[in-house]
């Protein structure tokens, strides 16, 4: 039934959810890649959409940007939709060389800033993990369409415009692949409700060259990682 967010009625969304930040990017993969794709929420402009591909049923959402933004929709899509597989597809910031712009990280953990993990496990440090059989179905997936995927460690900040801009240097001195803001909370949200989660993430920024996608690309380049999120929710 519909939630203070979400619109859509009971079983408008499939099992399987990918989860773009931006609403307009679940739009574009309901467009591009969804049959018989229909839109079953708009509140607050954050949309979602469920069709099929290759007769798999499945569902695109936007989340917003960020742990809190994204912490009410996934809970929501779990608790009240059924959600049992959830697929992140966002972008992020690299701290590697060897991860270029365009480069598609799978997110084996990700580390935070964010107190939601330790608000959730009492105090302690939860280890945010991806789901194993998604991560190793996603990449057996990317080995059959020849697609390059770095396998490794994501963070997750509150801070989009951090004021402490020398912490990426340890960060990255660390092997963390990329910086992005939601994949953790999903992890500790997905731990707490048992269900599988994983996050995808496109090299948009890079924090060693400077180089960038624009704000059109962010939302539209992202074929690659999508067509490797759908190959992997068929495979499951």
């Amino acid at each position: 039934m519909p939630t203070p967010h979400i619109s859509a009625a009971s079983g408008d969304f499939a099992e399987t959810i990918l989860l773009p930040g931006d609403p307009l990017r679940a739009r574009h993969i309901a467009d591009n890649y969804f049959d018989d794709a229909r839109e079953v929420t708009a509140v607050r402009g954050m949309l979602g959409f469920t069709g099929e591909f290759k007769g798999t049923p499945i569902s695109a959402m936007g989340t917003g940007m960020g742990i809190p933004s994204a912490s009410i929709y996934v809970t929501e899509l779990i608790t009240e939709y059924g959600a049992k597989n959830l697929i992140r597809v966002g972008t992020c910031g690299s701290f590697q060389e060897s991860v270029p712009v365009r480069g598609i990280i799978l997110g084996m953990g990700a580390c935070t800033d964010s107190g939601v993990n330790r608000t959730r496990f009492d105090g302690a440090d939860f280890a945010a993990i991806a789901d194993f059989h998604l991560l190793r179905t996603a990449v057996e997936a990317a080995e059959r369409l020849g697609t390059e995927v770095h396998v490794g460690n994501l963070f997750s900040g509150d801070l989009f415009y951090d004021p402490r801009p020398e912490r990426f240097q340890r960060i990255a001195a660390m092997g963390v692949l990329g910086a992005e803001m939601e994949a953790a909370g999903i992890y500790g949200i997905a731990a707490q409700h048992s269900v599988r989660a994983l996050a995808m993430a496109m090299v948009s920024d890079h924090l060693i060259s400077e180089e960038k996608l624009s704000a059109e690309d962010r939302q539209t380049a992202v074929g690659k990682m999508v067509e490797l999120a759908l190959e992997t929710v068929v495979s499951l």
